[in-house]
């Protein structure tokens, strides 16, 4: 078995399954985010692009248990703008979806009452014979069935609803004397799928106390990712929104509130990790995030003025996630002292690395993240050694250019770009490794254009010029 390190290709390099061992440079960092999902406590990375501050968050996701609940709201009967709030845990929504509640006893159309067989479409009126309730017209005897306005009970209580063969459930009422010789009234349902079940009147109660629960939207699945990355583009994407309705929610027309509900991404991090990326764009925003990690709730309104959504109000909604903010230096100044206070208050500030010094173990972290590159890529193959080492000489490089500093870069994004056109170099040429003759033109390439402009032109201001046609202007009237 190859040993760690000792390689001819990256294909020979062991990656570790560990998420935190998989983040190169940040031993400082890597240490605290291990605290963070045990102590559930919140996090602000502080530090350049490209230092691995997605990653130290979503190791921390990783880790973290599954979620134990399902959120969801139902429609409230007595107030549609104010949807209810349920939060059920996997016992419950087996319990649910198992039919444990299931109410009343089933029968088959053998079991019934012969007029109830009738009424409910099974039996034939003229030759009683049984068949499906979809058949209007008996195979036996060529009669037809039962008759929508024929649907009355033998006591003269009228249906729940009208026979209507295959979109609906029907209801037929009766009668019939109990052991103690008192009336009771029965009710006969027959399903869509053809199940009869008769139900006792308390029985009916209960029922229709389901039904009012079985109206539910599920806005934050029990089956769900523990990572939540969100750039607060919006509001609503952040925390959420009712869908505007334009018969405003007309019983027969519209949509009901419930089903507008739209969850906000503090919603969808609950049991998990909220990660917010360039925190200092959000501005005011921020102090929503604070109320949402104070609270561990946060109500689900309706964003806009102008739209229906905007009368309806879903409070309580649960919220309770580990907040992890990233930021560069250069912007810490624009986030809010309250969220900075809270999260020094329940969690840390971490200053992000921009290099490491170069040592043999710092060298074996930068063949790693390489090898990491390439398999996260998947569509790239492989490096040889020698292109191996052109890239760690490419990572000094950055290192002096960039933070003037003699060392191994930790700006891995700028090292993943160069690896990656690399890579996509090698597959246009049908290789089965990436070579170090591809990896000297990728440095080449893949350099940022403000370093073409200088070679190209000299300085700025001469590119602008040749961009608006100067230089070719002087250049005619010279040769005039």
């Amino acid at each position: 078995m190859v040993k760690k390190f000792d390689f001819d290709t990256t294909k020979d390099i062991i990656i570790p399954k560990d998420p935190f061992e998989r983040i190169i440079g940040q031993e400082e960092a890597v240490d605290i985010a291990k605290m963070v999902p045990h102590q559930r406590r919140h996090l602000l990375l502080v530090g350049p692009p490209g230092t691995g501050k997605s990653m130290i968050a979503q190791a921390i996701a990783s880790v973290l248990p599954k979620p134990r609940y399902e959120i969801s709201v139902l429609d409230n009967t007595e107030n549609t703008d104010r949807p209810i709030v349920e939060i059920r845990d996997a016992k419950q929504i087996k319990k649910d979806n198992n039919g444990e509640t299931k109410i009343g006893k089933e029968l088959t159309p053998l079991e019934v009452p012969s007029f109830v067989a009738e009424r409910l479409g099974f039996r034939c009126r003229r030759c009683a014979a049984l068949s499906p309730f979809t058949e209007v017209i008996c195979p036996q005897c060529g009669a037809t069935k039962s008759q929508k306005n024929n649907l009355f009970d033998r006591y003269g209580l009228p249906p729940q609803t009208g026979l209507n063969p295959e979109n609906e459930k029907v209801r037929l009422a009766t009668t019939r004397r109990s052991m103690s010789g008192k009336e009771e009234v029965i009710i006969y349902e027959r399903s869509i799928d053809g199940r009869i079940v008769m139900l006792k009147q308390e029985e009916m109660k209960k029922l229709e106390e389901l039904a009012k629960k079985s109206k539910r939207k599920i806005i934050v699945p029990f089956k769900r990712t523990t990572f939540v990355q969100s750039g607060g583009g919006t509001e609503t994407e952040l925390l959420g929104d009712i869908r505007h309705d334009p018969y405003g929610g007309h019983q027969n027309l519209g949509t009901s509130a419930y089903q507008r509900v739209v969850p906000g991404a503090v919603h969808e991090a609950h049991e998990g990790v909220l990660f917010i990326d360039e925190l200092s764009t959000l501005g005011e925003v921020q102090r929503h995030i604070l109320t949402a990690m104070q609270n561990k709730t946060f109500p689900i309104v309706g964003r806009n003025p102008m739209s229906s959504g905007a009368a309806v109000r879903v409070e309580g909604v649960p919220c309770d996630f580990i907040f992890v903010g990233a930021c560069n230096i250069n912007d810490i100044k624009r986030i809010i002292a309250p969220l900075r206070s809270r999260i020094r208050g329940d969690g840390y500030e971490v200053l992000m690395n921009s290099h490491m010094e170069e040592t043999p173990e710092n060298e074996k972290k930068t063949y790693q993240f390489i090898a990491q590159e390439i398999i996260k890529d998947g569509k790239i193959p492989h490096a040889e050694r020698a292109a191996i080492m052109l890239l760690l000489e490419e990572s000094k490089n950055i290192a002096r250019k960039i933070d003037n500093e003699k060392g191994l870069t930790l700006r891995l994004r700028n090292l993943a770009g160069i690896i990656k056109m690399a890579g996509d170099m090698a597959v246009t040429e049908k290789k089965e490794f990436i070579e170090r003759k591809d990896v000297a033109k990728a440095i080449i390439e893949a350099k940022p254009i403000e370093e073409k402009i200088k070679e190209k032109y000299g300085n700025w201001w001469a590119a602008e010029a040749a961009d608006y046609g100067v230089q070719s202007e002087r250049s005619g009237s010279e040769t005039a």
